[in-house]
């Protein structure tokens, strides 16, 4: 690893007592500047646009489709999915450590949940042709992500002529928030219905990397209802056959 660690486990505790469970338990969101420092943030730069430049990133889905709308209206991003073990990916593991460290911290003072659990990373970009994602919720049907955590790789963004903008439009408030993909920014804010966002059109190429945080019971709940469920509709198809 070509890192120096320079956050140590009082300094991401104290960021995660002092700024981020308060602002989630007020606000419903909170972002981090500066969270890996420019060498370590250029790394994982260097590995996301490597990834996107040989072709590793394909285009994002849906998870239902709506007739007549096309799914690039929607969300126009290229994705890919990864865990941070493979090669070429050791700093977006570095990066992923961090934030994993940073929300165990946080999990137990942030109610009663139990967060043990996250996806794998999902790295994005949108690649500058006006290319968004409309106005959604991270998990409506309780699938048991609890915590979106979005790092942003962004340098030398400029929100009026480059726009993708994270706008937040917090569930009960009269207001809106506007979160810039500036570089080696954090964003966490709560995955079900009270923050509805979307990403605004973006006119130069924006990367990021999310990784989503599950409650353990609703996760399981979830799984369940999604087997009893495709043992149901097999029944039926062996009924009908």
């Amino acid at each position: 690893m070509p890192f120096i660690e320079h956050t140590s486990y009082r300094d991401l505790e104290r960021l995660a007592l002092e700024r981020l469970v308060p602002a989630l338990l007020s606000h419903g969101f909170c972002y981090v500047d500066g969270l890996l420092g420019e060498l370590a943030g250029s790394a994982v730069l260097d590995q996301v646009t490597e990834m996107h430049r040989s072709g590793q990133l394909q285009d994002g889905r849906l998870a239902g489709s709506i007739p007549g709308v096309s799914q690039r209206s929607i969300r126009g991003d290229k994705i890919a999915w990864v865990s941070g073990v493979e090669r070429g990916c050791e700093a977006i593991s570095f990066l992923l450590n961090l934030i994993d460290r940073l929300i165990s911290v946080c999990a137990s003072r942030l109610g009663d949940m139990a967060i043990r659990e996250r996806s794998k990373a999902m790295v994005a970009c949108y690649p500058g042709n006006g290319a968004g994602y409309v106005k959604h919720v991270d998990n409506p049907n309780h699938d048991g992500r609890r915590l979106t955590c979005i790092y942003y790789l962004n340098k030398n963004w400029n929100p009026k002529e480059h726009g993708g903008v994270l706008r937040i439009f917090p569930e009960g408030r009269p207001y809106m928030a506007d979160i810039k993909p500036l570089f080696d920014r954090l964003l966490v804010f709560w995955s079900d219905r009270r923050n509805p966002h979307e990403v605004q059109p973006s006119y130069a190429t924006r990367y990021a990397i999310t990784v989503w945080y599950f409650d353990s019971e609703e996760r399981a709940q979830a799984k369940k209802r999604f087997k009893d469920l495709t043992a149901s509709t097999g029944q039926q198809g062996n009924s009908s056959s």
